[in-house]
């Protein structure tokens, strides 16, 4: 049978103290006690540890040698306290996060990236997904955070502001609706256009915004990345509308050229989810600082 955790206390602190009494003191036992689980702990290791006399108690060779491992194996112990602690209080652990494709390509990197240099013990699980169903997967508890484009239906959720984009034309270099001074999108209408699958909230703002102007949206081509939109455009697939910073990225060296709709319902705010109601957790807030857009803005000035 191994020796248990608080004989083990008690002897290194009465081989620390040079006394079996302020041992005992310091471990909030009587003397008798004390003595009888020293004894124990002698018998269970089959050696004597402590010479006593009226000044105190020595450690004896083996006293010694149990000395080093049990103060080892005490603070082992105290550290996995600490770190269970943590996981208990949420500062320790993973978060799920899931962030929809704009938000995805634009800003989340980065500021995941400050999050994780600064709490490298929190392990980050990360996933893209349209913003209808981030919020089922936050409804469900499948994920901790989510980052939503404004106009989802919330309920049950906690929001905050994220950031913001701006619904941009992409066409090819030259195209006719570059002579505009301002690209409306009752403009793009009359063109065939490359768009994402309908399920994204983009196309359904697209479709909602084409039918209030009583017009229907010329698809030509449907895919799911902004990178894919991008590429159906060079080769004359047709025209695109996409996130403006994200496709200004995107359209590098490809020989595109992207203009802000000048339409007032083109600029879209992102929200930052959690469920309502969940246990408090370190590490979420900290994960929610960093994902605010001052927070984000002080790290990077």
């Amino acid at each position: 049978m191994l020796p248990d955790i608080d004989s083990l206390a008690l002897f290194v602190k009465a081989a620390e103290f040079g006394s079996l009494t302020r041992a005992a003191d310091a471990c909030h036992i009587g003397l008798a006690a004390a003595s009888r689980r020293i004894g124990l702990l002698e018998h269970r290791v089959k050696c004597t540890l402590l010479e006593r006399s009226p000044k105190g108690v020595e450690l004896t060779p083996a006293g010694a040698t149990l000395l080093a491992h049990a103060k080892l194996l005490l603070v082992q112990l105290n550290q996995m306290q600490a770190d269970m602690d943590d996981h208990a209080a949420g500062r320790k652990g993973q978060l799920r996060v899931l962030a929809n494709t704009s938000a995805m390509t634009q800003f989340v990197p980065g500021d995941l990236e400050r999050f994780s240099r600064a709490n490298p013990d929190v392990r980050l699980i990360v996933a893209e997904r349209w913003s209808a169903q981030i919020i089922a997967a936050l409804l469900a508890g499948e994920a901790d955070v989510g980052i939503v484009l404004e106009g989802q239906p919330t309920q049950g959720l906690d929001t905050f502001a994220y950031r913001s984009d701006h619904i941009a034309v992409v066409v090819p270099n030259g195209h006719p609706l570059l002579a505009l001074d301002r690209i409306r999108f009752s403009d793009v209408l009359d063109h065939d256009l490359v768009g994402l699958e309908s399920a994204s909230s983009l196309m359904r703002l697209l479709t909602e915004q084409a039918a209030s102007l009583e017009k229907a949206l010329r698809l030509r081509v449907q895919v799911r990345g902004f990178e894919v939109v991008c590429r159906m455009v060079q080769s004359g697939m047709g025209i695109g509308l996409l996130p403006f910073q994200a496709v200004s990225l995107l359209s590098a060296g490809l020989g595109l050229t992207a203009r802000p709709l000048a339409d007032a319902w083109a600029e879209r705010r992102m929200l930052i989810c959690i469920k309502k109601d969940r246990p408090a957790n370190v590490s979420l807030a900290r994960l929610l600082d960093a994902l605010r857009p001052d927070v984000a803005t002080t790290a990077t000035a």
